[in-house]
């Protein structure tokens, strides 16, 4: 009789893939995780307990079939387990790296509710497509009938580029326009190579324009080419710009030399590592090194910008956020990857104005958690008499993003949008008030997660589809 492969999780702890040292992970922007071993991936691929109701698969975006993918990991079949992971995930290598897993599957993992630790399924996921990059499993896109419909999607983001992968192996020809000269969207400038090192998005995108997606780089819509035109290209066209606008911070000083948006700081620093001319880099206007830094904010762009200071020398680097930890947004993993390596948290601080042109410090204001509003959240209240002023000689406002206004900056009639500024479009496929023309991701959602970008891009293909063949048939009547 075979020996059972699974329900280990009594017998085997949970174990991660060893973190680098924080002493020497500080000095560069490799990722901080060592990959499994491949018996080390069976023996946790092994502690699932396949459940009749997998609730791991209900809370990914994605219902990725994890307890199949799992299963056949821990019975030494991973060509198998990256087909079925593949199947329903266009980026596994990704979302295995950037996933805030313990919101999402390992955070439902029953057998984390009786105590015997999470399966470390993220880590698993990125082990299985590694591997898999690196036995060829990976095939090159090769749609088996070239098809004459176009496509054109603007924003190379997680969802366009989802998006552009699933109507290509159709054989539909696409097109992806974008205002930056390289594809990947936060995937490449937004997100730190310490969480999700360049390569592997670059691995992606390489991989789609030799499938034959035609990529129009340094483009801005409403400048470079009219919203029309593009309409006039293509059947059909999916907008995934994503939300890029920085909400903005009040206050006496604000507009001091030195308090500067979270996402030019990243972009900075990535560019950096590719090797590019940086000139507000160079000049130190958007570089940590020796000086004193304050984030406001508590999501994962917080996290990204202090544990980026960290590495570009700081001299200290302390986070302010209104609430409590138990009530910040972002993941409470990389919060503690962030306090392994030096960064200080000021819970319950809001700024309430700045000092000094540059910037000398923030005025702060200590806060407590009053009763709750609409949203069950409870709200922060000002203790008066409290004030105090943070030394700082940069500050990065991390405060999370906005669209921006697409209908008035691209000149377009008709593309309705929300109270909220992000484009109206039907649940599941995409499709906004314009004939033939979707939108995606984040610019429909608001900012959220990569997951939900893919989730999205991938049912929006399939829509586009369904609309290309139902105007084939049309055509051939």
């Amino acid at each position: 009789m075979a020996k059972q492969p699974m329900l280990k999780f009594v017998q085997v702890p949970r174990d991660m893939p060893a973190k680098r040292d924080a002493e020497e992970r500080r000095e560069d922007f490799h990722e901080i995780y060592a990959e499994y071993a491949d018996a080390k991936a069976k023996e946790q691929a092994s502690r699932c307990s396949q459940c009749g109701v997998p609730y791991c698969q209900s809370h990914c975006p994605l219902h990725n079939n994890i307890p199949d993918w799992l299963r056949l990991t821990a019975e030494g079949r991973l060509q198998e387990a990256y087909e079925v992971s593949q199947a329903t995930n266009t980026f596994p290598e990704i979302c295995g790296r950037i996933c805030p897993q313990d919101r999402l599957c390992e955070g439902n993992c029953v057998i984390e509710q009786s105590g015997h630790g999470t399966v470390t399924i993220g880590s698993v996921e990125k082990y299985i497509t590694d591997t898999a990059w690196e036995e060829g499993w990976v095939q090159p896109i090769k749609p088996a009938q070239e098809r004459s419909e176009s496509v054109g999607i603007i924003g190379a983001g997680p969802g366009g580029l989802a998006a552009a992968d699933v109507l290509r192996r159709q054989g539909v020809q696409v097109t992806v326009y974008d205002r930056y000269d390289r594809a990947g969207g936060l995937l490449t400038y937004g997100i730190p190579g310490f969480k999700l090192e360049k390569p592997v998005v670059m691995r992606r995108n390489e991989q789609l324009e030799q499938g034959g997606v035609e990529f129009v780089l340094n483009c801005n819509v409403g400048e470079d080419i009219s919203f029309d035109d593009i309409r006039a290209k293509h059947d059909a066209v999916i907008i995934a710009t994503g939300v890029y606008k920085s909400r903005d911070l009040g206050g006496p000083g604000s507009g001091s030399d030195g308090i500067v948006k979270a996402l030019d700081y990243l972009t900075a620093s990535n560019r950096k590592s590719f090797g590019d001319e940086v000139p507000e880099f160079d000049s130190g206007e958007l570089n940590a090194e020796g000086k004193k830094i304050v984030v406001i904010g508590g999501g994962d762009t917080a996290m990204d910008c202090v544990r980026t200071a960290i590495r570009q020398g700081a001299e200290s680097v302390k986070c302010l956020y209104r609430r409590d930890r138990a009530n910040m947004p972002g993941s409470q993993r990389e919060v503690q990857n962030a306090e392994e390596e030096g960064v200080q948290f000021e819970w319950l601080t809001a700024p309430k104005g700045f000092v000094g042109d540059p910037v000398e410090g923030v005025m702060v204001q200590r806060m407590r958690l009053g009763l709750p509003d609409a949203t069950g959240r409870q709200m922060p209240e000002v203790i008066e008499g409290s004030d105090y002023v943070e030394p700082a000689d940069l500050v990065i406002k991390a405060l999370g993003f906005e669209p921006e206004e697409l209908p008035k900056l691209w000149g377009v009639d008709g593309l309705e949008v929300t109270r909220w500024g992000t484009v109206k479009a039907e649940f599941t496929t995409g499709a906004t008030a314009l004939p033939g023309v979707y939108a995606v991701g984040d610019i429909v959602r608001g900012a959220s997660l990569v997951v939900w970008a893919i989730r999205d891009g991938r049912d929006c293909a399939e829509a586009v589809l369904q609309q290309l063949n139902g105007a084939s048939a049309v055509a051939a009547e």
